[in-house]
């Protein structure tokens, strides 16, 4: 080689060990920069240059062009990355059930000071003291009045539960936004990346740092899978479906419901659109819906990932009342995995029977005893709770609900569909509970005891042990209690496994301060060593030039 192919070499040299350094000063001054990558500088060495070519040799002459560098890549491992993001979902979910149980059982327990568990005992005690004096005002008013606060308070609960279904709603529409705003980014990303390596000379890091925080992110809305192509575009799928290809970006779209207002994430490229007489459109959502529901919420089938799905779960996709218990079926398939759906249910099928169960008591006196017992001038039967509204019927024709075991009408009793009788409000006497000769009925107060004290209740169709309704209730926050201690210890113990990957993850992604400075050193060193090379070569064109200039 000659002198001045050895000055190539060194600046070689210099110019990789340059390069090495800028990699290394720009780790350092990101050791604290949120999302960051520690970048590795990959160093080898250049074709070596052929000086003879001998067939006969075992090895020709060849010397060294110095060393180049190859690449600034960097330093993740894949495998934790998508545990990290498969995980942080799945303590996602449970996190979204745990919070929604203990906002349950504030709601159940107190709400604007009064519990309802008092209301219930008050009228529970109004019923017992009605049982000593049948025929007294006094505790025929008391009677009343317990009765209209307890509906209050039941109107109260059951507003509360809506409300926070409202809640969850309006916090699904805001995920699915955030949804479709990652995977623009993703989309432009790819784009910008694509730009940036495709002539294979430069790599986009720090832009591969952003996409990998939005996958980070993303992985917490639900179960994410992804792939990179050779040009450095990732394809991400959500929920199995493409949300990102290197040319188009897959929105989620919501589908609202007309009469509960609640949202269902759909695929917007895959929905039908059906034309309306009013010009506009509406989308068939039946074969494109993003969760399928009514799958079994599991870790082994990754059932149980996402915070969006978590939300929509918890929530339900109506407003559960007593009617919902009834098909033992249909419960398990739609009212059984949902938090507040469950809840709202077996809440109603408490307050419908107390109050179906005590007008029957009433229903049945007045027809033993005949009239004028118990009965309205207009011959009809005083019964101590109304229905709102008496319209059971849609605009079809079809029954909207039915109490097939009993299948009596005022049976049809919701708590959204519930008042006590505004004539005993006005005139509670109106009651009497004084028969037609005379004598208080004392019979038709241990029967409204009875209501209470007879254990005839399951909670819902899956437990098989009754309860009377004083127990009821209780066994109903007993149940919140004891799912949602359940769902804080598998969210504890997700969050425990998010931490130890994140933490693992760190240990290879992040800065080390001593690592950096070490190769700092090192990389001096280098870029010394090249230097001092190219001055002795300096020294021995200078001694040439001046022997020959002589």
């Amino acid at each position: 080689m000659s002198l001045f192919g050895s000055l190539y070499v060194g600046a070689s040299g210099l110019q990789t060990g340059q390069n090495a350094l800028n990699t290394t000063a720009h780790n350092l001054s990101n050791v604290d920069t949120k999302g960051y990558t520690r970048q590795q500088t990959l160093l080898t060495d250049k074709n070596y240059n052929l000086l003879s070519v001998n067939p006969k040799a075992a090895a020709n002459q060849q010397t060294g062009l110095g060393v180049t560098y190859a690449d600034v890549r960097q330093v993740r491992d894949s495998f934790l990355d998508q545990k990290y993001r498969k995980e942080s979902g799945r303590s996602a979910f449970y996190e979204v059930s745990y919070n929604t149980l203990g906002e349950v059982e504030t709601l159940l327990g107190e709400l604007d000071g009064e519990s309802f568990s008092e209301s219930m005992n008050d009228l529970w005690e109004a019923v017992q003291e009605l049982a000593k004096q049948p025929a007294s005002s006094v505790t025929q008013g008391l009677l009343i009045q317990r009765a209209s606060q307890f509906v209050e308070q039941a109107g109260n609960v059951y507003s509360a539960l809506s409300k926070y279904q409202d809640n969850l709603n309006n916090q699904i529409k805001g995920e699915v936004d955030q949804i479709n705003q990652y995977a623009d980014r993703l989309f432009a990303l790819n784009n910008e990346i694509i730009k940036i390596e495709t002539g294979g000379i430069e790599r986009a890091n720090d832009l591969r740092d952003e996409r990998n925080q939005i996958l980070d992110a993303l992985g917490g809305y639900g179960n994410i899978s992804y792939s990179e192509d050779w040009n450095g575009s990732v394809n991400v799928k959500y929920e199995g479906h493409t949300l990102v290809n290197a040319t188009q970006v897959f929105k989620v779209g919501l589908d609202q419901d007309s009469d509960t207002g609640f949202y269902t994430p759909f695929w917007q490229g895959d929905a039908k659109k059906i034309p309306q007489e009013n010009g506009t459109f509406r989308y068939d959502i039946s074969n494109c819906k993003v969760f399928d529901l009514t799958r079994e919420i599991s870790t082994a089938c990754n059932t149980d990932i996402g915070s969006l799905k978590g939300m929509l779960v918890a929530r339900g996709d109506h407003r559960a009342d007593y009617t919902d218990l009834q098909d033992v079926d249909a419960y398990n398939e739609t009212i059984s995995s949902s938090i507040l759906m469950n809840v709202e249910a077996e809440f109603d099928n408490l307050v419908h029977n107390i109050v179906t169960k005590i007008n029957e008591v009433l229903e049945n006196a007045a027809e033993k005893e005949g009239a004028p017992y118990l009965r309205n001038e207009d011959g009809t039967i005083i019964l101590l709770f109304q229905r709102i509204s008496s319209d059971t019927y849609d605009e079809n024709g079809k029954l909207i609900r039915e109490d097939l075991s009993a299948g009596k009408e005022n049976t049809l009793f919701t708590i959204s569909n519930l008042v006590v009788n505004p004539d005993l409000v006005k005139e509670p006497t109106k009651l009497g509970f004084v028969k037609n000769d005379k004598k208080e009925d004392y019979a038709i107060a241990q029967e409204l005891q009875a209501v209470f004290e007879t254990k005839a209740y399951r909670l819902n169709p899956n437990v098989t042990t009754k309860s009377n309704l004083i127990d009821y209730y209780s066994n109903i926050v007993s149940q919140v209690a004891n799912t949602g201690a359940v769902f804080k210890s598998i969210y504890e113990n997700e969050d425990t496994t998010v931490s130890s990957t994140d933490n693992a993850r760190q240990q290879i992604v992040g800065v080390s301060d001593e690592e950096e400075l070490s190769n700092m050193i090192k990389f001096q060193n280098a870029y010394n060593a090249s230097s001092r090379y190219i001055n002795v070569i300096d020294q021995l064109l200078e001694h040439i030039i001046n022997t020959l200039g002589a």
